[in-house]
């Protein structure tokens, strides 16, 4: 197996002539949130536009309910981890996201993970399966400055190296990288998230917790796959 690493949907797009898999990681937070809703049996429909009209039109649609704002204190689900950890089996969840959700959609037509930290030994595995002896994408989201441009987030790096410690095969450069910067950091793991720029920002807007949580190595036993349009756990 071949296994490759770029960013964002950049990286989709220079790789999907090459790759048969996808893994998406965008730790902070939206694969983490897909993670624990499928953890408990929910599926999450990826939504990638900018506009709460549209998604309500789409949640309406779909039968699944609309995920609200992180800021919104009323909303029953959003893209904050906690709000997720208590969601029933069989809910339908529409999840807007900037980044994670637009790279599950470029990258639809093949088969497509949701993977963070909290579950990359069982993902690595499940898509190793489905890999055989092609070729194995791992894309790091990463984050936008204020001119759209990437930000390369470093908690998004070290879930794919987390993911890629994981792999059998012929590394990439970039995936061997990836790997040796999630080794330099395993040992505190935690402070290195609670410390990057993205987890300083969810702590200071008051989510703290959604960082503790993405932060926990290896706790789930789901690998969530997309499957018509919809994050499932993957059996």
């Amino acid at each position: 197996m071949r296994i490759v690493s770029e960013w964002g949907l950049s990286g989709v797009s220079a790789l999907k002539p090459k790759a048969d898999v996808f893994i998406v990681v965008d730790v902070l937070s939206f694969s983490t949130c897909v993670d624990v809703a499928c953890a408990n049996g929910a599926s999450v429909f990826p939504f990638p536009i900018h506009d709460r009209e549209a998604a309500a039109k789409e949640a309406k649609r779909l039968g699944a309910k609309l995920a609200g704002k992180r800021s919104d204190p009323d909303a029953e689900f959003s893209l904050s981890a906690p709000t997720l950890q208590s969601i029933q089996a069989g809910t339908r969840l529409l999840l807007p996201s900037p980044n994670g959700s637009h790279i599950s959609f470029l990258a639809g037509d093949k088969t497509v993970f949701a993977g963070c930290l909290r579950n990359a030994s069982v993902v690595a595995a499940a898509a190793t399966r489905l890999a055989g002896n092609g070729t194995l994408a791992i894309i790091p989201a990463g984050e936008r400055w204020n001119d759209g441009s990437l930000r390369p987030a470093i908690e998004d790096i070290l879930g794919a190296g987390a993911i890629i410690s994981e792999l059998r095969g012929s590394l990439s450069a970039e995936a061997m990288v990836a790997r040796d910067a999630f080794f330099s950091a395993r040992a505190d793991l935690a402070d290195r998230l609670r410390t990057s720029v993205s987890g300083v920002e969810l702590s200071e807007r008051g989510f703290p917790e959604d960082v503790a949580i993405a932060s926990e190595l290896n706790v789930s036993q789901c690998a969530p796959i997309l499957v018509e349009g919809a994050y499932v756990a993957n059996d």
